[in-house]
């Protein structure tokens, strides 16, 4: 590779997203007509402005501080007014601007005790009329009382006077927010010049950078100064309706990400470039920023540091190994090690995968790609995270078997918080201003004098504030996302997206009743789901609407930045928003963060080491996942829920507790087998009647969110139905706690067959009993509700299989009484048709002369149209016998297995579901036929071998000529229907 042309790259931070043509930030002029003015012109012309409030006193101190003003400055060098005002340093000096010339009328014993209250009013026709622009840093530290007063009365009064017409148009009351509004154009026009409309979007951003920079107090309504020059029209039709939207940065082109790190060698430089740009089309922006930063920073950025001069893709190996010891520590600006790096297995993906796709591209474009082909630096087992992520599992389930049994004082303390601070406000609102008064939690506070739309108080024992306001508000907002976290399993930006227009009535074809549904926006996977919404939850939601509209007919409209994609979303009325200032605005993820963790630290709730605990909102999905599958939910259904693709998702997040081991494990611990299919799904019962459990003590939160006691759906029912419903109104009966759409502590409906609380379907012996407590909203005695609504919601989503693969999906209505048929766990496909319980195996002849002469198969150990549960462990894995002279079966109704290890015995699941092959002829190989090896055909030994047709392995078959003739369906992956 040839040397390329090095030239540095400075990487500028980008403060502010693309500006309309036309409004740029205006450059101020090196000179203007007024401060070229003589000083005898200077005189007649600003002495004679219209200044508001005038008075005969005033006048006169005002003509003699300019004169002092004007002597001082023609001391001063410069050609003009405003080249003496910036060499003579009075503009650094800020606030104590007038010692400058106060000390050069000392210097000439012209010092007078009221020098500067002239030079102050002095300094007033010298901005309104425009002879002097000071620059921001001294006009934001001036006390804006009466200065910027005068200047908007001399300055263009007329574009002032529409800017408060339009305070008042758009709805907006209060003199302090119109007031603050009005000084900051009024900063604009003085530092400027021109008049109001000449004021463009770029102004409004550099006034804001500069309030940032040279203001410490901050002010709600900083941005209302915008809206209204934009509702003037002052910025033209297309202008944004935020300067937020304009302030954030948006999303930043392949060449902007990688221009950031300031890499020196041009072709490489262009190289990731053109590799970002291909790439954006199949990642979303979040990805091509990590790529962007690992590959053009953490990779490229690096080696040049350490290896000048460097441009090209194949490296030598004394390099790669110093760059892999360099990633694996995160280090400070001089390069020390801190710790080491948790995602360095991403960073070594990222190489990796760069340096693949560029051999593969090549293929097809050897001109373009071709000459940067080279030798991976990375090795595949760079990249093997197995260990962190099983630490990472193994963190997390602890984490999560501590946070749920807190998880109802957390609901309690909450809930008091917020009835504590809404007293407190009420208390403080009308108790008058100096006047004491006590708190729920026993504090007296003595109520602040002053006009303000919000509520404060001192606390004498501390001497601080209180916004009461402030704590009213983050106290509810704590409580809300705690209880829309906790029954739904929302992902946290999935809640802060749920929009007035999410709710749905989906109506039971079965019975014709409505049944309130929430509709979750594609977040992670870019797939909807639908939740039902229980009247805990419905309360919860109604409470957050009440409190948005404000006692309006309808709901503010906010658009919400999205930090991670850097995208605005349109104006919709989103729950989560909130009042501030003047302006309506959406909740950001980090104001939750600090409602819950100022909730936490309040309730004072501790872990077993004494140590506070922490939630976060990711804790309450894990929690939702972990009580709903140990509540008896299937886990198919629980990945519908949580809207996850694959239920090892599911099952990655619930945590095994001791006792869930106990319980489920094998009936002799001395065996040493394990049973893995009885702890997360359920498998079918003696009775033949319904596959997952109810308890007596009921539902848990996480089941009751989604609940309903009404009857089940029909299962063919397409989604769709539900989602054409539209918004439920306001006076829908299926918002209150009624007859129609009862769950938790609504009327008891009649008993019927099928139904999951009938008592024929209710499993033969109770679930096992959990020691940690219950959820806060399980109620002792509270009948269970069923979950065959959502099933039949999650399974209508589902796609068709082909009639080719002779399954198919029923509604429950279809099946026969007394009959059971087997699903897939991930789909909802029918992988049986309607099967009867057998009461044990069969005893089936293993004897050469009964086999088939043609497959040498034996007979089948079931027989068509029946199914029996296995009660033998039987498939991987296997141990070693401890008696290796007399060797037993490996499994039931198999031969002797020796492997290398010796004679081994089956320690796999128990309770694996037999049916005839025939039975499921849909299910499929696994691609390549893994796990299908044998002589006359698979020896079921090996593993799972068949798949449903959404590609999920179920079950495994054992086909060859010197074993059975019999199919396992796993008793996680598959579940049983019955009715």
């Amino acid at each position: 590779m040839t040397t390329a042309t090095m030239t540095a790259r400075p990487s500028a931070p980008v403060r502010h997203a693309p500006l309309p043509a036309g409004q740029e930030k205006r450059e101020a002029p090196a000179t203007w007509w007024q401060t070229e003015e003589p000083r005898e012109q200077v005189l007649e012309r600003t002495l004679a402005l219209p200044f508001t409030a005038d008075s005969d006193a005033n006048l006169r101190t005002r003509h003699r501080g300019l004169i002092k003003l004007l002597d001082w400055l023609e001391d001063q060098p410069g050609r003009t007014w405003q080249e003496r005002w910036m060499a003579s340093g009075a503009e650094e000096a800020g606030r104590e601007w007038t010692r400058v010339p106060m000390q050069w009328l000392a210097d000439r014993q012209r010092a007078r005790k009221y020098d500067r209250a002239d030079l102050c009013c002095g300094m007033i026709p010298l901005l309104g009329g425009q002879v002097v622009r000071p620059a921001y840093r001294w006009l934001l530290r001036q006390r804006p009382s009466q200065l910027l007063t005068h200047i908007r009365s001399v300055t263009d009064p007329d574009g002032f006077a529409a800017l408060k017409d339009q305070y008042t148009a758009t709805g907006h009351a209060g003199s302090n927010d119109c007031k603050n509004a009005l000084n900051r154009v009024t900063w604009i026009v003085a530092s400027k010049g021109g008049t109001v409309h000449d004021v463009t979007i770029g102004d409004c951003v550099e006034l804001q950078h500069a309030i940032g920079e040279h203001q410490t107090n901050g002010y709600h309504g900083k941005h209302l100064f915008y809206a209204l020059l934009a509702g003037l029209g002052v910025f033209g039709p297309d202008a944004p309706a935020r300067l937020k939207t304009v302030m954030l940065p948006g999303q930043l082109t392949p060449a902007a990400l990688v221009d950031r790190q300031g890499i020196t060698c041009t072709a490489i430089r262009d190289l990731l470039v053109d590799y970002l740009t291909e790439r954006a089309v199949d990642v979303d922006y979040t990805t091509l920023e990590d790529m962007a930063r690992t590959l053009a920073g953490l990779f490229w950025r690096d080696l040049e540091k350490h290896h000048p001069g460097i441009d090209s893709l194949r490296l030598d190996a004394d390099i790669v190994t110093a760059w892999r010891e360099r990633v694996r520590m995160v280090r400070d600006r001089h390069g020390t090690p801190i710790r080491p790096r948790v995602n360095a297995h991403t960073v070594f993906s990222w190489v990796r995968t760069f340096y693949q796709d560029l051999a593969r591209w090549a293929v097809d474009e050897p001109t373009r790609w071709g000459p940067w082909v080279a030798p991976c630096p990375v090795r595949d087992s760079d990249t093997d995270h197995s260990k962190n992520r099983a630490r990472r599992k193994a963190a997390m389930d602890q984490r999560t078997r501590t946070l749920l049994p807190a998880l109802p004082s957390l609901v309690k303390a909450v809930e008091r918080q917020l009835k504590d601070a809404q007293t407190c406000l009420a208390t403080g609102r009308e108790t008058p201003a100096g006047v004491p008064f006590t708190t729920p939690a026993g504090e007296t506070l003595l109520r602040r004098a002053g006009v303000s739309s919000r509520v404060y108080a001192d606390d004498p024992a501390t001497g601080r504030r209180r916004d009461l306001t402030v704590e009213e508000e983050r106290a509810f907002w704590a409580w809300a996302i705690v209880e829309v976290l906790r029954h739904t399993g929302m992902r946290i930006e999935e809640a802060l997206e749920l929009t007035h227009h999410s709710f749905v009535a989906y109506q039971l074809p079965t019975t014709g009743e409505i049944v309130p549904m929430l509709q979750v926006a594609p977040s992670k996977l870019d797939q909807e789901r639908l939740l039902l919404v229980s009247p805990e939850l419905g309360e919860v939601l109604t409470a957050i609407i009440y409190r948005v509209r404000r006692g309006q007919q309808a709901m503010p409209l906010v658009s919400a930045y999205d930090s991670l994609e850097r995208l605005w979303s349109a104006p919709m009325p989103f729950l989560f928003q909130r009042r501030c200032g003047p302006e309506d605005r959406a909740i950001p993820r980090n104001y939750i963060y600090t409602c819950l963790n100022d909730a936490i630290a309040a309730s004072g709730l501790t872990g077993p080491g004494d140590e506070q605990l922490r939630y976060t909102p990711h804790d309450f999905r894990r929690i939702f996942v972990t009580d709903a599958l140990r509540s008896g939910l299937p886990p198919h259904i629980a990945a519908r829920i949580c809207g996850h693709r694959t239920v090892d998702t599911t099952l990655g997040y619930a945590a095994i507790y001791p006792e869930d081991v106990i319980n489920t494990g094998p009936s002799s611990p001395a065996a040493g087998r394990c049973d893995p299919g009885r702890s997360t799904a359920s498998r079918p019962r003696r009775s033949g009647r319904t596959s997952w459990p109810t308890s007596s003590c009921g539902r848990s939160p996480s089941a009751s969110a989604h609940a309903t006691s009404a009857p089940p759906a029909s299962m063919n029912t397409p989604a769709s139905a539900a989602l054409s419903c539209g918004p439920i109104p306001s006076r829908c009966p299926a918002w209150r706690r009624s007859t129609r759409t009862c769950s938790t502590g609504s009327r008891r409906p009649r008993n019927r067959d099928g139904s999951a609380r009938s008592p024929r379907s209710r499993p033969a012996s109770p679930p096992p009993s959990r020691s940690s407590p219950p959820c806060a909203t399980s109620r002792p005695g509270t009948p269970p509700s069923t979950w065959a609504c959502l099933i039949s919601v999650a399974s209508s989503r589902a796609s068709t299989p082909s009639s080719k693969t002779r399954m198919r999906r029923g509604s429950p209505e279809h099946y026969n009484e007394g009959m059971t048929v087997f699903l897939c766990s991930k789909c909802g496909t029918a992988i049986t048709p309607e099967l009867a319980e057998l009461a044990a195996v069969p005893d089936v002849s293993d004897d050469e002369r009964d086999r088939d002469k043609e497959t040498r198969r034996a007979p089948s150990t079931v027989p068509r149209g029946h199914y029996a549960i296995d009660p033998e462990p039987w498939g991987q894995p296997y141990v070693v016998q401890d008696d290796q002279e007399d060797p037993k079966p490996a499994q039931s109704r198999g031969p002797v297995v020796c492997r290398e290890e010796g004679f081994v015995i089956s320690a796999g699941s128990r309770h694996t579901v037999l049916v005839h092959p025939d039975d499921a002829a849909g299910l499929q190989p696994l691609p390549n036929w893994e796990n299908s090896s044998g002589c006359c055909g698979p020896t079921g030994d090996e593993g799972l071998n068949r798949a449903c047709p959404c590609g999920a392995p179920v079950a495994t078959l054992a086909a060859d000529c010197f074993g059975p003739f019999e199919l396992h369906l796993d008793p996680v992956r598959t579940y049983a229907f019955s009715q």
